[in-house]
């Protein structure tokens, strides 16, 4: 026993199935159900009233085995007709009238188990097979229409896709994220064409995307920065308009669910754009429905004249009845065969159906789908379009009706995918909670550190007082307009944080920003914008260059930084770039941390005329560069790391008037050379984790020093010079081999240990 459940799935999942069925189709299965009732009301007639009554026949035939029953009905009509006419001018009464008819009839000398006998007999061998039988021919062709039209449904193939987009699409059609997506559309449009573009508090989704104007950065592009114009919006129609006052509302669940929904089409159409079974399956069916049309027409066509209401009858029962040949009435002749033109007639409209269905398959590209009537009504540009089974299912949901392509269509862009993300985030990451993640950075700043979002929450711009913005692991950032709102700014990380501006956000970073921090995997994150900040003072580059790629960065846009002070490249440069000598004039500091990479080429630091601070860390360099002495504005230099092993060049420093900080530490020196004392104007010295076993006493000549650290080398003893430095302030000689310290080291002022 089938249970009640099955039944009710069943009622469930065909009003789900309509949306993929198109006019012709819906129309194809109400002519099935015509047919069908046609079937059945035939049956029912054949089951419980059809019959044959038959009489003996009196009139021979012309040639043996042939009964001429119409001769019969004939003969039988003018007898009867000579039998009531009146044989003189007076009527008979109506009792003679009966009389005169009983006399005139024929006796056959039958009684009535002998007519029903011969009324079976005949209805079996006399009755042509298509009088009896017609009506279930008729629900049997039915059903196979029925099966052929319904069959793609079922087949495992092909049910399982059907299914799965049947349900993405209603949820897509039913969410509120739709309704608000094409809402606020519709809300940007209107407000162009009124000229209004102000940014509304109230929406916060469209903040990051409602200015026309917007600077998109290409990787590999020259081009500092492009403008994209958004299309503007014309017109929507009403039925995708909502227009309700909570219709901007949409709460965490709601957005959940939407973001869930953006998922799963995702999948979706990477799964189903991969082959074209459903529209081979859609092709084979209406082909194999053709066929049965013009099957089901030649051969009732030519099977309905035997459909009669007089049929002979020749039985060899003349030993049991006394006739032979009997003339018999199929009382249902005249409603069966009209049955039959009604279904040759429905059947015909099904085959021209079938038939168009066939033109359109063939006629129309349907292997492929474009929305861009959608993208022009909507206004969302990013629509991709799509092929072989997805844009065969869209092109049959257009004939349902086009507006579940178009709602459904919300969720294929990335746009709109950015908007909902952007949302949630807004829900996840209020003001409040932005501000207990505030700090002081290294710097003094008041630092708000983002990790690991899915983009830059809105709620960031509330916060007036941050200082320094950091932003690290966020995919796909686009800084708004309302940065403009956080007046504080002036530091800005980027840690493997692809960013792309707005135009008016560009403005106020111009105008406001002094330091930018950007660390990168690929050259293509790195922000070209930022060659445009005319008040950056400090850039810091930290990524992976490689010699071609050093030449494609080439920082040819750094002449447009007038203010900058400080440059920080942390990478593997085989020479310091040419472009850096374009801010020679204001360029302060430079500090390049290699990965080890030997740097070759320095000739153009000495171009680097007001460089006061200069650091070459990790950079293989076996030798001081002959080109830092031509530096004479230079106060410090940092040659930590390298595989340096003798300093004699450090007499040219004698030139380096200013310069009071030295540091070579994590080397490998092994001595110190005693025209050291010529760095008269020397106050800081580091030559800490070298080889160091000696220390010259023309070291403590340098009457300035008030830093010195020599710790972790191989010292022995200290010379008694040391008392001389009369101004040492710190002295660290830990993590050596000495055995004593000279009593002069304790007259030295301020002495460390």
């Amino acid at each position: 026993m089938i249970p009640v459940t099955e039944f009710k799935q069943f009622t469930d999942q065909q009003p789900a199935f309509r949306v993929l069925k198109p006019w012709w189709d819906v129309f194809t299965e109400y002519l099935c159900i015509t047919m069908l009732m046609i079937g059945v009301f035939g049956c029912t007639l054949q089951v419980t009233q059809d019959k044959i009554i038959c009489l003996p026949s009196h009139i021979s035939a012309d040639s043996p085995g042939e009964i001429d029953c119409q001769q019969f009905v004939e003969r039988s009509r003018n007898a009867s007709s000579k039998a009531l006419t009146p044989v003189s001018s007076s009527s008979p009464s109506p009792v003679a009238q009966g009389a005169v008819r009983e006399m005139n009839g024929l006796k056959n000398n039958l009684d009535l188990q002998q007519y029903s006998f011969i009324n079976q007999i005949c209805y079996e061998q006399a009755l042509h097979w298509y009088a009896k039988y017609f009506p279930y021919l008729v629900v049997i062709h039915t059903l196979i229409f029925m099966i052929c039209s319904s069959f793609w449904f079922k087949f495992p193939g092909t049910s399982s896709k059907i299914e799965h987009f049947i349900s993405i699409l209603g949820k897509c059609f039913d969410s509120p994220w739709t309704t608000r997506a094409l809402s606020e559309v519709s809300g940007e449009g209107q407000d162009d064409k009124n000229g209004a573009s102000k940014l509304k508090a109230s929406a916060p989704l469209s903040k990051s995307n409602s200015d026309v104007s917007r600077v998109e950065v290409a990787a590999g592009n020259d081009e500092t920065v492009s403008l994209v114009r958004s299309p503007s919006v014309k017109s929507l129609p009403d039925k995708i308009v909502v227009e309700q006052p909570g219709a901007s509302v949409l709460d965490k669940k709601e957005g959940e669910q939407a973001k869930a929904l953006f998922e799963k089409v995702k999948k979706f159409r990477v799964h189903v754009e991969e082959g074209d079974i459903l529209y081979s399956m859609y092709v084979r069916q209406t082909i194999l429905k053709v066929c049965k049309f013009v099957l089901i027409i030649i051969y009732n066509a030519a099977l309905v004249p035997n459909i009669n209401f007089i049929v002979p009858c020749s039985l060899g029962v003349e030993d049991m009845t006394g006739y032979d040949s009997f003339c018999c009435n199929h009382t249902k002749a005249h409603l069966f065969s009209k049955l039959a033109i009604c279904y040759i007639c429905f059947v015909g409209v099904y085959g021209l159906l079938c038939l168009y269905t066939l033109y359109w398959l063939f006629h129309r590209p349907l292997k492929e789908y474009s929305f861009e009537y959608v993208r022009q009504e909507t206004g969302i540009s990013d629509i991709p379009d799509v092929k072989n089974d997805f844009a065969f299912m869209l092109h049959l949901i257009d004939q349902y009706d086009s507006l579940y392509s178009k709602r459904f269509a919300v969720f294929l862009s990335e746009v709109s995918e950015s908007k909902l993300r952007q949302l949630n985030l807004n829900h996840e990451w209020t003001a409040d909670k932005l501000r207990q993640r505030l700090q002081r950075n290294a710097h003094n700043r008041l630092e708000l550190h983002l990790f690991m979002l899915s983009g830059l929450p809105d709620t960031v711009f509330e916060i007036a007082e941050v200082e320094s913005l950091k932003l690290e692991l966020l995919n796909d950032v686009a800084i708004p307009p309302l940065i403009s709102q956080l007046v504080c700014l002036e530091e800005l990380t980027l840690f493997n944080c692809p960013a792309k501006l707005q135009l008016a956000a560009l403005s106020f970073l111009q105008s406001h920003l002094k330091v930018l921090r950007v660390k990168f995997d690929d050259l293509r994150q790195l922000p070209l914008w930022m060659y445009t900040l005319n008040s950056l003072e400090e850039l810091h580059l930290i990524g992976s260059l490689t010699q071609e790629l050093s030449k494609n960065i080439s920082l040819d846009s750094l002449r447009e930084l007038r203010n900058l002070k400080i440059l920080t490249i942390k990478s593997n440069l085989i020479k310091i770039p040419q472009s850096v000598v374009d801010v020679a004039t204001h360029l302060q500091t430079l500090c390049i941390y290699n990965d080890g990479t030997k740097l070759l080429t320095l000739n153009n630091v000495k171009k680097l005329f007001n460089l006061t601070h200069l650091e070459l860390v990790h950079c293989d360099l076996e030798r001081i560069p002959h080109a830092i002495f031509s530096l004479n504005n230079l106060q410090e230099l940092d040659l930590k790391e390298n595989h340096l092993k003798s300093i004699e060049e450090i007499l040219s420093f004698q030139h380096c008037r200013r310069l009071t900080t030295l540091k070579l530490w994590y080397n490998s020196i092994t001595y110190i050379p005693e025209h050291i004392r010529k760095l008269k104007s020397l106050e800081r010295l580091f030559l800490s984790h070298n080889k160091i076993d000696t220390l010259p006493s023309q070291l403590f000549l340098c009457t300035k020093l008030r830093h010195l650290d020599l710790s972790y080398n191989y010292i022995r003893v200290v010379p008694p010079e040391v008392g001389v430095l009369q101004s040492l302030q710190y002295l660290s000689l830990s993590n050596n081999s000495l055995d004593s310290i000279p009593d002069e080291l304790f007259s030295a002022k301020s002495s460390g240990p």
